[in-house]
């Protein structure tokens, strides 16, 4: 007699712990991702500002199951889906059966419309997106030590939108970058002129943390050199400058992206109810309604708290969500009722830089500055997947905090917006074609 098939989409912290509980079950896993990696979110930023490398932060999913022999992996990415049939539609036209479904796609990117944003903007959600950011950055201080003409057209701005963990984190270590290491490797330029500017719609950053957590992060940021610009909004951008909401307009060729999210697209082809932000809505046990074999976890679920409250789109979420549904699958495949989903809060923390970092627990113990950076080192270390990876992050950071070295400052593929070609393609005399169709100049 077969096994029923449960098939996970998306290796992401809520794909991956599924897995792992039903490794232990008497099912057939199969997980799908269009990666061939898991990808650690948190520390993407790292990668963006040269702290780590790419493969520091990833780690192949067939190396994290490779001893369990019920789970099996599929790269490839999800289409839609046929109810009636269950049947999962993949791109390159092949189908795949399932009898349990999870749903742990994750979030993408959510540019809320504005002009010229999703263009011009770098996001930073998958590995491709922080090297690429990478490049770009260095590119533009390697523009500013051949022409430093280009500092007055904003080349060494850097904009970062959206005052949340991700944007802080950011704009902290893109300070940290250009001031700790930047400025020694490029003796010609004047590092001091090199702008970050965060942007935040609201009227403080990390709005999800408590009141005196908000002003540290807000203090330690500006003591540092960042300008924060808070209660303002992003009108529109363009590859030469931000414009805000109340007629200022800041020249720069980069504008990091971190104002927020939406679930994966693929919520969108489901035929499923929604919520805001395009997140699925499912029952308290998280199981779609109507369709009990199938459940939604993580960013991509509209997952609530006893209050009826929606959960934050947070990694801890999605771990805890996997976990139960990994048990309600048993449950159901033993002839159990099912039962309610409920989430413990275990806190929360985001770093700010070098030695400041901000923690809150829910027992209501809150602590700043040294302390808190370290658990929030420890913490992200021992989430990393694999035991390589861990030691090869440990490594890096050590080296960095005793050296202000970072090693990974590297300009790889294209940086998007090479500021130095369009200059010269903007002062470049025209083309003339000859009758043979080859351009002279």
């Amino acid at each position: 007699m077969a096994l029923p098939r449960v098939v996970i989409i998306g290796a992401g912290f809520g794909g991956l712990k599924a897995a792992e509980k039903l490794s232990k079950m008497p099912v057939e896993v199969l997980l799908i991702d269009r990666n061939n990696y898991h990808t650690f979110q948190p520390l993407l930023y790292q990668i963006a500002t040269a702290g780590l490398d790419p493969e520091e932060v990833a780690h192949s999913v067939r190396g994290v199951f490779q001893g369990q022999h019920n789970v099996d992996f599929r790269m490839g990415t999800v289409e839609g889906l046929s109810w009636e049939r269950q049947t999962l539609w993949m791109a390159d036209g092949s189908l795949i059966s399932f009898d349990y479904l999870i749903i742990a796609a994750g979030a993408s990117n959510n540019f809320f419309g504005i002009e010229g944003v999703e263009e011009n903007a770098f996001p930073l959600k998958s590995v491709e997106e922080a090297v690429r950011m990478r490049s770009h950055v260095i590119s533009q201080f390697e523009a500013a030590d051949a022409d430093p003409s280009l500092v007055a057209e904003g080349v060494l701005n850097f904009v970062v939108v959206g005052g949340g963990a991700t944007g802080v984190e950011m704009a902290g270590a893109l300070h940290e970058l250009f001031h700790l290491v930047l400025a020694h490797d490029y003796r010609n330029v004047d590092v001091s002129q090199a702008r970050v500017i965060l942007v935040e719609a609201a009227d403080g950053l990390l709005t999800a943390f408590s009141s005196k957590s908000q002003r540290y992060a807000l203090e330690v940021l500006r003591e540092r050199g960042v300008e924060v610009m808070l209660d303002t909004k992003v009108a529109r951008a363009d590859t030469r400058a931000v414009y805000l909401a109340d007629g200022r307009e800041i020249p720069t060729k980069t504008l990091i992206w971190a104002a927020g999210i939406r679930a994966n697209p693929l919520a969108d082809a489901l035929g499923v109810a929604q919520t805001r932000g395009g997140r699925i809505v499912v029952n308290r046990d998280l199981s779609l309604p109507d369709h009990r074999n199938v459940f939604a976890i993580g960013d991509i679920a509209a997952s609530l708290d006893e209050q009826g409250e929606p959960l934050p789109q947070v990694a801890q979420v999605a771990i805890q969500g996997a976990s139960h549904v990994a048990r309600q699958i048993e449950r159901q495949m033993r002839g159990q009722p099912m039962r309610d989903f409920r989430y413990r809060d275990l806190g929360m923390m985001a770093t700010i830089g070098r030695h400041a970092a901000v923690t809150e627990l829910p027992t209501k113990l809150r602590f700043t500055g040294f302390l808190a950076w370290l658990a929030w080192l420890f913490l992200h270390l021992m989430y990393l997947v694999g035991f390589r990876n861990r030691l090869n992050v440990f490594i890096n950071w050590m080296w960095n905090y005793f050296t202000y070295d970072r090693s990974a400052r590297l300009i790889l593929g294209d940086g998007r917006v090479d500021p130095l070609r369009e200059q010269a393609e903007a002062t470049m005399p025209a083309a003339s074609v000859d009758v043979a169709g080859v351009p002279q100049r």
